[in-house]
């Protein structure tokens, strides 16, 4: 068993918030390492202080692990904080797919600047939509309005 077959495996864990996304999409899974043959630490950094899937996602990836006959220790780490430059391409692709609008490169600078932030609609592309409210369905996402094609969406908050 290799650290890349650990991580092919843990491609099968999503994130309980969001189960569009794997535990690898969203960026979570740190590192990979062997401790003995068949035991294996996976250290994990979740996406903010206090998430309260972490637990889910510690018990998803001892389960799936264990349908191999593989021991785990999973590790929390918070430092470095996790940020949104970790979620992958793919995992960007994803969340838009689903109707969530991926963290934007420009992140949410408006407090600092005083300008609004342009979220994009996941549906229509259209950039004008509208803040309903900053607090999503869960922490890390804001909803939103296109103001075009009318559908509400969620926006996976830009965090540095």
């Amino acid at each position: 068993m290799k650290a890349e077959d650990i991580w092919a495996m843990l491609e099968d864990v999503t994130d309980p918030e969001v189960p569009v996304l794997t535990v690898v999409d969203l960026g979570v899974v740190r590192d990979v390492i062997q401790l003995e043959k068949n035991h294996w630490k996976i250290v994990i950094t979740p996406t903010y202080t206090g998430c309260p899937a972490m637990q889910v996602i510690e018990e998803d990836i001892k389960e799936r692990l264990g349908k191999e006959k593989i021991t785990s220790e999973v590790e929390l780490v918070l430092s470095p904080a996790w940020t949104t430059d970790w979620l992958s391409q793919e995992g960007r692709r994803k969340l838009e797919e689903y109707g969530i609008t991926p963290p934007q490169d420009e992140g949410d600078k408006s407090v600092l600047f005083g300008e609004r932030p342009v979220i994009p609609c996941p549906r229509c592309k259209s950039r004008n939509t509208r803040l309903i409210s900053q607090f999503g369905s869960t922490a890390c996402k804001a909803h939103y309005q296109c103001n075009d094609c009318h559908e509400p969406f969620d926006y996976f908050k830009c965090l540095k």
